[in-house]
């Protein structure tokens, strides 16, 4: 017996979902890979296994905007304008015919859609989502729904006038057939009159069955919808009173907690110092308790392992926090040079909905997509990078130390103290152009003065020098990689931070954390800090490790926590960090160790006796009417100000920028357009002096440079590891830009094993002559 022939897959009519396996064109590397494409409500999803369909969607393109173009028997190319192209192969060429009838059927539906509603439109534009499928579903079922019903309406109303018009003339033929002469004209009238009411009875029956399939529909539909609706009413009620049983436990529990620490304390409540004032969650973490009173009258020798190196008593640890064991000199007494401003102008009450730009940028590298500059912040990148040194006072009392265990606290505060400025400002920095600089000159004011220079286009690159007259050089380089998750957004700097200092020659060196920015699409935009830093000192191996606390709303330790522990090169812990990134940072003097009591995971943690804790820096409170001044700070406000005698390539002659803190933002937006074509411009005049050469697929691998399609594009995208980078063609790709640095040269750094960017001096030689012919033209 003969198998019998699989069925043949029904073509589906718009709208219906399509779902099956095709080859999707990667990279350069991997070339066609496997992939399950999914086609619904005019949109083509892609997932690398059906498996994901729950939670990961690969990619999203809108049908409605979209060509579909045939390549050959089994391969086809779906693109939306070059913001996404897919190139596409079937198993053959039967089942390539089968998807592009699919894809056009779902096309010609989608801009049928579009037509006739903006809000139908809105619905297809982009894929919700993963944690909004449901609800999107359920949307699209109710609408669906309510066009069959539009659909019947027309149906009825069309009816209605085809009995109007056959109902007249049956009328008229009735008329005649009774003033009409028994004659031979009567057959021919009795005739018409049947072939009238014939009609006028088909039509009425049409009717009668529309208005039947029109109140079965709406009956069904109205208990199904009533249901619903008292199913959602129900739900809300439950969820309102779990809520609110939440909260009632929750206050119980926290004042249970209160109850058990208080009690603990009982027998020395008039020790203010038996306090356990750090419970961390983390299993693996450290709890920290009150030292034996003993070690409050010893001296600090050597207590409980304590090196000689600390070689402190209680009374320079009590000094610490507020001299940081300062010499016998007396202070520099720097005065102001100039007034610098204290206000900006408000920002203005312009309406923006995020939503309707970052839907379509979900998964997306965000410094490649054009923002305007309703997203930004008068301020450019490398001005934000300036506000590092907000609390350069940490640094100077940092170079005073004569313990480096000491010095690495105050070097491990004053990464944290970075984070502060940014709380409360949600604007995004300006882009810099390539070749723009920034320059804080504050050395008669606070003994130091600060470089930046936008040293690479793509990946955007910054570095920065700063140096101080009271003993130490700041040097970075920061690239940032952002992506766009839906509901938030990542903000991920790369690079190294290094600190040298003078006196002691102790070279230290971390990276940052990740910033997070929620509530994309609805709600109030909020920023968080989270992750952990390593702070190094290469000459002496001490170590503090950092860890800044994610938000949690079932946690019950205070907002925005950092905490860190100070150990030396054999791993003995010295000190102990806690406090908040936006407000405060305490550091205590560990006396002794040991292991402790199980954490929640069975892991033992750390117990730590620590003197009682001392404050190392504190935020500075925001000027008055910040929040009209996009949360600035007092040193932010000044940043922008107008200033002679700086480089033509400096931010504050940014014009875009310039236009954006005036309040002219419509102009803004036309200079920031400008500003970037001109640089799309003069990065394709040096691309056409450097050497082009078809790559090899071992040079497309070792290759890490190149062109994108957002810069220039006219040009492939020659990255290995590209996603959605077209099928090698016979196209010369580019080699990286041979652009270089005007202050600033790339080295290897052999004490932390860098490699970055490092000023080579020159530029205040430069301003101090005013001879700045070297400047390229970028505004």
């Amino acid at each position: 017996m003969s198998e019998p022939k699989p069925p043949t897959p029904i073509i589906p009519t718009p709208g219906d979902m399509y779902k099956g396996w095709l080859f999707k064109w990667t990279n350069y590397i991997k070339g066609y890979q496997r992939r399950w494409f999914v086609l619904s409500n005019g949109l083509l999803s892609y997932y690398r296994c059906q498996a994901e369909m729950g939670h990961t969607c690969r990619g999203t393109i809108n049908l409605a905007t979209a060509n579909i173009a045939v390549e050959d028997s089994c391969n086809f190319v779906i693109s939306n304008g070059g913001a996404q192209t897919y190139h596409l192969k079937a198993s053959s060429e039967v089942e390539r015919q089968r998807w592009i009838t699919a894809l056009e059927l779902a096309k010609a539906k989608a801009v049928r859609m579009q037509d006739e509603s903006d809000d139908s439109a809105d619905e297809f534009s982009a894929a919700p989502p993963a944690s909004t499928q449901a609800r999107g579903s359920h949307t699209s079922e109710i609408q669906s729904t309510l066009r069959i019903l539009g659909s019947k309406v027309e149906d009825l109303t069309t009816c209605n006038d085809l009995i109007v018009k056959h109902g007249s003339a049956l009328q008229r033929s009735l008329s005649e057939l009774e003033g009409l002469q028994v004659g031979t004209d009567m057959g021919e009238k009795i005739r018409q009159v049947t072939e009238r009411a014939t009609l006028f009875r088909i039509t009425a029956n049409a009717m009668i069955n529309a208005c039947r399939d029109f109140l079965s529909m709406s009956q069904s539909h109205s208990k199904r919808w009533q249901k619903a609706l008292q199913t959602e009413r129900e739900q809300r009620i439950r969820l309102e009173e779990t809520l609110e049983q939440l909260a009632k436990q929750h206050n119980h529990l926290e004042r249970a907690f209160r109850g058990g620490v208080s009690g603990k304390g009982d027998a020395s409540d008039e020790d203010d110092d038996n306090e356990f004032f750090d419970a961390m969650e983390d299993p693996t973490g450290f709890i920290t308790v009150p030292a034996d009173p003993k070690y409050h009258r010893r001296s600090g020798s050597n207590i409980s392992g304590i090196s000689n190196e600390t070689g402190m008593d209680d009374q320079s640890y009590d000094e610490l926090s507020l001299a940081s064991n300062s010499e016998s000199s007396p202070p520099l007494e720097l005065e102001p040079v100039r007034q610098r401003r204290t206000r900006i102008p408000d920002k203005p009450n312009y309406y923006l909905n995020l939503w309707s730009i970052m839907k379509n940028c979900i998964g997306k590298e965000l410094s490649k997509i054009p923002m305007p500059v309703n997203f930004n912040e008068p301020l450019s990148m490398l001005q934000r990078l300036s506000e590092d040194l907000e609390y350069y006072e940490l640094l100077d009392k940092a170079a005073k130390c004569q313990s480096s265990l000491e010095q690495m606290c105050y070097v491990a505060a004053f990464t944290v103290s970075s984070y502060s400025t940014t709380v409360h400002r949600t604007g995004k920095p300006f882009n810099p152009l390539l070749g723009e600089t920034f320059e804080l000159d504050r050395i008669r004011e606070s003994g130091y003065r600060s470089l930046c220079e936008q040293v690479s286009h793509h990946p955007p690159a910054a570095a920065h020098h700063a140096f101080s007259e009271k003993g130490w050089t700041l040097r970075q380089e920061i690239t940032l990689a952002s992506k766009f998750r839906g509901k938030y957004l990542s903000i991920m700097p790369l690079g190294s931070i290094q600190c040298m200092f003078d006196k002691s020659n102790n070279h230290y060196s971390w990276k940052k954390v990740t910033t997070t920015v929620h509530n994309i699409i609805v709600g109030k935009l909020w920023i968080d800090q989270s992750g952990e830093i390593d702070v190094v000192n290469h000459k002496t191996g001490d170590r503090c490790h950092l860890k800044f606390a994610p938000y949690s709303y079932f946690s019950r330790d205070v907002p925005r926590k950092v905490t860190g522990v100070v150990t030396d090169k054999d791993g003995k812990a010295h000190y102990v960090l806690s406090g908040t990134w936006d407000e405060k940072m305490e550091f205590s003097r560990i006396m002794q160790s040991s292991k402790g009591e199980n954490g929640t995971e069975g892991k033992q943690r750390t117990v730590y006796q620590t003197l009682k804790p001392k404050e190392i820096w504190r935020k500075n409170p925001l000027p008055e009417g910040a929040e009209n001044m996009y949360y600035f700070s007092s040193l932010a406000l000044t940043l922008n100000e107008p200033e002679e005698g700086v480089a033509p390539t400096d931010s504050r002659r940014r014009p875009d920028q310039r236009l954006m803190e005036e309040g002219r933002w419509d102009e803004a937006n036309a200079e920031k357009q400008r500003l970037e074509e001109k640089q799309r411009s003069t990065r394709r005049e040096r691309e056409r002096d450097a050497v082009k050469v078809v790559p090899t697929p071992e040079e497309a691998l070792a290759h890490e440079g190149g062109t994108t399609g957002s810069e220039v594009s006219d040009e492939r995208v020659c990255s290995a590891d590209a996603e959605d980078s077209p099928p090698l063609t016979p196209v010369a790709c580019a080699h990286p830009d041979n652009y270089q640095a005007l202050w600033f040269e790339k080295i290897h750094d052999s004490v932390s094993g860098e490699t970055l960017h490092v000023y080579k001096g020159g530029y205040w030689d430069a301003k101090e002559q005013g001879s700045w012919e070297m400047c390229p033209d970028i505004f």
